[in-house]
């Protein structure tokens, strides 16, 4: 393991037991937008974060400080993923750390704190969960698959759109979950948990370091019209590899 991977391993974990110390307790919401909050255990999980990485002297962007712009090495970190579900006691949160070189992740961790998993890659090293080596689904027919989805906090044309392709999937896979934390969504996929995932809307910090488990555990990453996929990029869509075309048309 790396010094990069095993600083993001210790302070996702270490930033885990700090959100989980909080989970369940009375809680400061902010509204960030229409459906978007966020509490004061953002902050300060991520600023925990930035205190264990800063002895690498890497550059941060957090989604709740900013920071890095146009540096071509750096770290990208969503120090809760999931924060509405955390709010309301539901399960299902992470942490999400990635190092970035030139737009593409080469180091990626992501941490669920309820379950103690922790998730990490490194480029052309494999994808792992503990001793275990990640590698996707083999399914090769969709109305098999079990996929997983979010709508953000779009509203009006955005969640229409995303509603007609949900239903479509609907009928065409074998069902389809909507947990709420894409860095989960995207880890369950490289654990072969889930067999495909696609999502509008999201940020850097809710995908990089997913992408990256994904790709070493031998899926395939793209947007929505198969181009690869870039940071920034509007959607994302994330398979298991065999399944990618049948859920390119299925998006189409």
């Amino acid at each position: 393991m790396t010094p990069a991977l095993a600083a993001a391993v210790r302070a996702a974990e270490e930033a885990g037991r700090l959100i989980l110390r909080r989970y369940g307790t009375a809680l400061t919401v902010r509204d960030k937008g229409v459906a978007d909050i966020v509490t004061e255990v953002d902050a300060a999980a991520e600023r925990l974060i930035r205190r264990r990485l800063a002895p690498l002297g890497i550059p941060v962007m957090g989604e709740e400080g900013g920071g890095g712009e146009g540096a071509d090495r750096l770290w990208i970190v969503d120090p809760l993923d999931g924060t509405v579900n955390f709010a309301h006691g539901y399960p299902v949160f992470s942490v999400s750390i990635a190092l970035v070189e030139r737009g593409r992740p080469v180091v990626g961790v992501v941490h669920d704190p309820t379950r103690r998993e922790t998730f990490r890659a490194e480029r052309g090293h494999g994808a792992w969960l503990g001793k275990k080596r990640l590698k996707t689904s083999p399914r090769r027919r969709l109305m098999e698959s079990l996929l997983s989805t979010g709508f953000s906090y779009q509203r009006g044309s955005l969640l229409e759109r995303s509603l007609r392709r949900f239903g479509r999937f609907h009928h065409a896979a074998r069902a389809v979950r909507r947990p709420g934390s894409a860095a989960i969504d995207l880890a369950y996929v490289a654990a072969g948990r889930f067999d495909g995932f696609w999502e509008t809307g999201l940020k850097p910090w809710d995908v990089a370091a997913g992408w990256l488990l994904v790709e070493e555990a031998g899926g395939r990453v793209s947007d929505y019209a198969g181009r690869p996929y870039r940071l920034g990029s509007v959607d994302i869509l994330a398979s298991n590899g065999p399944l990618h075309g049948a859920m390119r048309r299925t998006l189409a």
